[in-house]
């Protein structure tokens, strides 16, 4: 439960700022300066080196090439300025760089030279009192992954989080660390999709919440429906959940079925595990934005015979008042000769033939279920 709390913590979308033009390699930010590395630790034998001072990605690197291990450097948010020097140290390719800065990618997996590239959309649920047509139900972050031979980068694109506590759990577990960078990568895949199975249970709730209230019998039985902006607005949600989902499924698939040089072959039979959840999200998924559709249709439909009511109500009682208005409108004609008009009891017996049909009228009316 503490990786899902975390996860819901990474993705949401305020950001924080970073001064502009300051290098990753600034090994002592100014007081009061932002710096977008995190942290940065090198590993050996599963077991964080400690330092004196914080290490620089440069001075990790040396540390590295010198005495063996690997680099886990993480980052927030880096500017262009702030990511080149670490490009340069470790050879990244200028495309994944450059989609490791701009952000907004789709989640992927992509091979250059002797380093992977992976982009993980995360989902974080954002609480609310009641669902209303303007209510955001998700929202997303990004999390970048270069996985090497002797390094290991992440880039983090989402204001709050971070992955400090998944850094924390591996750390306690030296013998899964010690698989090297691979080890990593499984993890924050495992971590990632474990936050989706999370939101995809609140997304649900949410879904069974409007479909009651569609359904939900309201005066004389007949469902009163909801606002269809509701469903329409969570419809919207679960696409930006999907927009997540999918494209996973084939990265996570890749991971799991092709021997590939930079991913252990023993860390390389979990990642069935995170395929399989993937897939179970992406079925839920589905199922929800075909069950919205099938909600908001029902809803349409709803309004539609409410308003085919109300119509039948009002013309049935324009029938019921068009028989009055017609006697009166005969017997409000200015003409001499007029039957029963001398008749002592000729008022009142108007009046009772009128009441007798409008009451005759609106019983059949009632019978036929128009009233």
């Amino acid at each position: 439960m503490s990786m899902i709390r975390d996860l819901r913590a990474v993705v949401r979308p305020s950001r924080v700022s970073l001064r502009k033009g300051s290098s990753a390699y600034d090994p002592a930010p100014e007081t009061g300066s932002a710096t977008a590395v995190v942290d940065c630790a090198v590993y050996r034998d599963g077991r964080r080196l400690t330092t004196e001072a914080p290490l620089t990605p440069q001075d990790a690197m040396r540390l590295v090439r010198r005495d063996g291990g690997f680099v886990w450097i993480g980052l927030h948010e880096p500017t262009e300025a702030e990511f080149a020097g670490i490009a340069r140290e470790f050879g990244l390719h200028p495309l994944a760089v450059e989609d490791a800065v701009q952000a907004h990618q789709r989640p992927k997996l992509e091979r250059y030279d002797d380093s992977l590239f992976t982009v993980f959309k995360t989902i974080h649920y954002l609480d609310h009192d009641r669902l209303t047509s303007s209510s955001e139900v998700v929202a997303t972050g990004e999390v970048m992954c270069f996985t090497g031979r002797d390094f290991f980068i992440t880039v983090r694109h989402g204001g709050q989080g971070s992955l400090r506590a998944l850094r924390h759990r591996l750390q306690a577990d030296p013998e899964l660390l010690a698989k090297g960078p691979s080890a990593v990568l499984h993890a924050i895949a495992d971590h990632v999709v474990d936050g989706y199975i999370a939101v995809a249970d609140a997304v649900q709730d949410d879904i069974d919440e409007v479909e009651n209230e569609v359904f939900s019998p309201g005066r004389k039985g007949v469902p009163r429906g909801t606002d269809a902006g509701r469903i329409y607005q969570l419809k919207r949600e679960v696409l930006e959940f999907k927009r997540a989902v999918a494209p996973l499924l084939r990265p996570m698939q890749l991971l799991s079925e092709r021997p590939m040089r930079l991913i252990d072959p023993e860390i390389q039979k979990y990642f069935r595990d995170v395929a399989d959840h993937v897939a179970r999200v992406q079925e839920q998924v589905i199922g929800f934005d075909e069950l919205l559709n099938s909600i908001l249709q029902a809803n349409l439909a709803q309004a539609s015979v409410a308003q085919n009511a109300d119509m039948r109500k009002i013309t049935s009682w324009a029938a019921i008042i068009a028989v009055p208005t017609m006697v009166c409108g005969v017997y409000g004609m200015n003409f001499e000769h007029m039957p029963e008009t001398q008749w002592k009891y000729g008022y009142p017996m108007v009046l009772g033939v009128t009441v007798a049909i409008c009451l005759g009228i609106h019983r059949m009316l009632k019978r036929n279920g128009w009233l």
